[in-house]
């Protein structure tokens, strides 16, 4: 296969999440379409990989994997403890969780 569908599917996978990220007010739902953002950019390491033959993009798309576990992590702790402090999960409130 060509290089450019990858490429093309990389694209409509990160539009698809930058959209989610940007018009979603869930924070779960905003976690779950950043991660769809870094997939759709490991999936363009990966094909850059694949076309120059190393593994270099294999690497670093692993370690956008961790970073992305990560993020997740600290994410659901703060939506914990805006559940647990009985808060609005609305991201335009999160100012709240302050103090």
């Amino acid at each position: 296969m060509n290089i450019a569908w990858f490429l093309v599917l990389s694209a409509f996978i990160f539009a698809i999440g930058a959209a989610g990220v940007m018009t979603r007010r869930n924070p779960l739902v905003i976690l779950l379409c950043l991660e769809l953002m870094l997939n759709a950019g490991n999936l363009a390491l990966i094909a850059f990989s694949r076309m120059w033959g190393n593994a270099d993009g294999q690497v670093f798309a692993l370690i956008v994997m961790v970073v992305a576990a990560c993020e997740v992590v600290v994410g659901l702790g703060v939506i914990v403890a805006m559940y647990r402090r009985r808060l609005r999960i609305d991201v335009d409130e999160m100012s709240e969780l302050r103090g």
